[in-house]
């Protein structure tokens, strides 16, 4: 399908996300692919992935921008060649681009238990304010994770981790914001954190605050 939404966070910021209802085949017609990414993609072992990786392109011709205009540095961190910002994430069967003239990052997560399990590896703070018996722990639980994946892939910075340098204050799920911080190396930084759920998806991005 085409375009599911379309958010402006801000007057310099855009979200655009994407359902990928499309196949492959119909996905891989109409790009023009440099040579990287079409190694990239025909060596991923996993349709999902591929279909993934081409929606992301499709979502940077809804900017206007094409794959020639996308290039990633060596931490693995993708930039434009214009000088704007960009976060890409793609989950299952939906993706996600963020474009703005300030550093931003963004995530989606499909809601699933299993994040319980995982969940000391990545909560440290917020354990003070969840409640493992709500309703909506997972929920919640899918919110932060996605918030503190967004700042990871802001700062692309190895030795940064989840749980020691990334914090979430207390939300309500129906605000669809909060506030983050990195308390790193000495450096504490505040970033204002929306999110959006949605068919089972929890898409959250971290801008400046």
């Amino acid at each position: 399908m085409p375009l599911y939404k379309t958010l402006n966070p801000n007057s310099q910021t855009v979200v655009k996300i994407w359902k990928i209802s499309e196949s492959y085949n119909e996905l891989m017609a109409p790009l023009d692919l440099k040579p990287q990414s079409l190694e990239r993609v025909l060596g991923m072992k996993s349709e999902l992935h591929q279909r993934g990786f081409l929606s992301i392109r499709h979502l940077l011709r809804s900017f206007d921008y094409s794959d020639q205009d996308l290039f990633y540095d060596d931490n693995g961190k993708p930039h434009l060649k214009d000088g704007k910002h960009i976060s890409i994430t793609h989950s299952f069967t939906f993706s996600a681009v963020i474009v703005s003239a300030s550093e931003v990052g963004i995530d989606i997560e499909k809601q699933r238990e299993k994040i319980a399990i995982i969940a000391k590896k990545f909560v440290d703070y917020e354990f003070d304010y969840l409640d493992k018996s709500a309703d909506n722990y997972i929920n919640k639980l899918t919110v932060i994770w996605g918030v503190k994946e967004s700042l990871y892939k802001l700062f692309a910075t190895p030795g940064m981790l989840f749980k020691a340098h990334f914090l979430v204050i207390p939300f309500m799920i129906r605000d669809g914001e909060t506030v983050a911080w990195i308390d790193y190396k000495g450096e504490k930084i505040r970033f204002k954190a929306e999110f959006l759920e949605f068919e089972g998806f929890t898409c959250a991005f971290t801008l400046p605050s």
